[in-house]
């Protein structure tokens, strides 16, 4: 029997209808997280955020639509094909414009094993 999961997007576990799709536990991920977001137009409600606490690094890809990464001082068109790798002590945020966007999110510590936080584990609950 061989190890392997296949499942599409909207079979992935989903607390929220869909915005945050828990991809990693889904598929049963052990050694890295990731996700995939959907954001609508004009959103503005991702937090402002680092991983200087826990030595985090993120990878950011829009699967359709786009985005833009505002990081550190910078800010980045994200869209399909354009990868975006943002490390642990520089803060991040996305946001939309006019479209849609269906983002997917890696992320790990280098060098430590993975330790995914509770709210991404399946039916967990998202915080507060």
């Amino acid at each position: 029997m061989s190890d392997v999961s296949v499942k599409r997007v909207e079979e992935f576990d989903s607390p929220n209808g869909g915005g945050f799709c828990r991809a990693r536990a889904s598929l049963g991920v052990t050694s890295f997280g990731m996700q995939v977001e959907h954001f609508p137009p004009h959103f503005e409600h991702f937090p402002e955020h680092d991983h200087a606490a826990d030595g985090q690094e993120e990878v950011y890809t829009a699967l359709s639509g786009s985005a833009t990464l505002h990081a550190g001082d910078r800010s980045y068109r994200l869209e399909p094909g354009v990868f975006a790798r943002v490390g642990p002590g520089v803060t991040r945020k996305i946001t939309t414009d006019d479209d849609p966007v269906r983002l997917l999110a890696i992320g790990a510590t280098p060098g430590k094993p993975y330790s995914p936080p509770a709210f991404t584990e399946e039916g967990a609950p998202l915080p507060g």
